[in-house]
């Protein structure tokens, strides 16, 4: 049987980038017939748009901003061609507003299906819910694009999905980590024996715990990376070394705050430019942490890896009554070329919040460190301390600003 979905996973990596860029150009000027990505990304020329250096010049569209910019000019913020026409319209909590192409699958969930084991015999119990949300739609158009048959049960219920189990006998199931566990235990204590032996899980934590108690019921369970408006972006392998990345995507890895790329192996925030003409995102920042990891995937897809989610990009705290953003610690790092990572310290002594500012450098002395301090004050109008440490010794954890206070 063959593993992969189609030879586009397994083609040669510089290939596959020269055809991604390549779409580049006709993608921009297809974008740039909506006002609101003439307004986002300004006075650009597609045609210069070419590689991936190219694309980091780019300004990043934060999935934060969303909801204001669709409260503006409701209902997309004008990011979709007025001639594009639709399918569904969701909504997300927000509100953010979400439109679903004509195409087959167009969440582009197939691969990260095929990926975990489905395959046309396939009985899918899909647990995701179908009111209002994406997630039941997107898992939903993957299975049956690989020609499995679905069972649209949504979440909760879990009497009315245990009879399901007892008379449908399922042999897949999509839907959230936890649930897949409660459905399960469920259908043990009702004397139902289940049938599922194969799972795409996403939408919460499956730590290694939950993971060895699946597995222990017989059911290869892997997880998928995906959100409501670009769909699957990657997804775990038989391999269980990271995710790879889905095709119809450009993945990059930016300093929190910034959109500029970090070396590979560095942990940043997710910038995702999705290279489908009927569901156009050019580097939409999702605001989770990841990292690429070296190499191809020992599974034969040869498409970027990274390390799946790793928290939350946006680090925004108050300090004594002011907001103090992962933005204005980088904008720091663009005044002083001479550090490596920063990482504002947030404390509290006595009844006053402290900041101190750990930057990595391999120089010393205290005119450096009052340049950065005046500079941090310039910036967040706050005093706080500066720190030097050694390059390489902050953690690669993606974190921009620490805030250690309780409560």
């Amino acid at each position: 049987m063959n593993p992969h979905l189609d030879t586009r996973e397994t083609r040669d990596r510089r290939q596959r980038e020269l055809d991604q860029l390549g779409h580049l150009p006709g993608l921009l000027a297809k974008a740039l017939k909506a006002p609101g990505w003439r307004r986002h990304l300004g006075d650009i020329d597609p045609a210069a748009i070419v590689t991936r250096a190219d694309l980091a010049r780019l300004p990043v569209l934060r999935k934060s901003d969303l909801r204001a910019l669709q409260s503006a000019t409701p209902p997309f913020a004008e990011f979709f061609d007025p001639a594009e026409r639709h399918g569904r319209v969701f909504t997300s909590p927000g509100p953010i507003y979400e439109a679903e192409g004509l195409h087959d699958d167009p969440w582009h969930a197939a691969r990260g299906l095929y990926a975990a084991g489905f395959r046309a015999a396939d009985l899918v119990l899909n647990t995701f819910s179908y009111h209002l949300t994406p997630g039941g739609f997107i898992l939903d158009g993957g299975a049956r694009a690989i020609g499995c048959a679905v069972i649209p049960a949504g979440p909760g219920n879990t009497e009315q999905q245990v009879e399901l189990l007892r008379h449908l006998r399922p042999t897949a199931y999509t839907g959230t980590p936890d649930f897949l566990k409660i459905l399960l235990d469920a259908a043990a204590a009702a004397g139902v024996e289940s049938t599922i032996r194969r799972a795409a899980v996403s939408g919460a934590a499956f730590p290694a715990s939950l993971q060895a108690e699946i597995r222990g019921r017989d059911i290869d369970a892997y997880q998928l990376y995906a959100t409501a408006d670009i769909g699957v972006i990657a997804y775990e392998t038989s391999a269980r070394s990271g995710m790879v990345v889905n095709e119809h995507v450009l993945v990059e890895i930016v300093r929190p705050g910034t959109g500029d790329p970090v070396p590979d192996g560095e942990v940043g925030e997710v910038v995702v430019t999705a290279l489908d003409a009927h569901h156009l995102w050019i580097r939409l920042a999702l605001g989770d942490l990841s990292a690429i990891l070296p190499g191809p995937s020992p599974c034969g897809r040869t498409n970027t890896r990274i390390r799946g989610w790793l928290g939350r990009a946006d680090q925004t705290t108050k300090v004594k009554g002011m907001f103090v953003r992962p933005e204005a610690i980088a904008e720091v790092g663009r005044r002083h070329r001479n550090v490596g990572r920063l990482r504002l310290v947030v404390a509290r002594s006595g009844e006053v919040d402290t900041m101190t500012l750990k930057a990595e450098s391999a120089e010393r002395g205290r005119e450096l460190e009052a340049a950065l301090a005046e500079t941090l004050r310039a910036i967040t109008k706050l005093g706080g301390t500066v720190e030097l440490v050694a390059p390489g010794s902050l953690p690669n954890d993606g974190k921009v600003i620490e805030d250690t206070r309780s409560g």
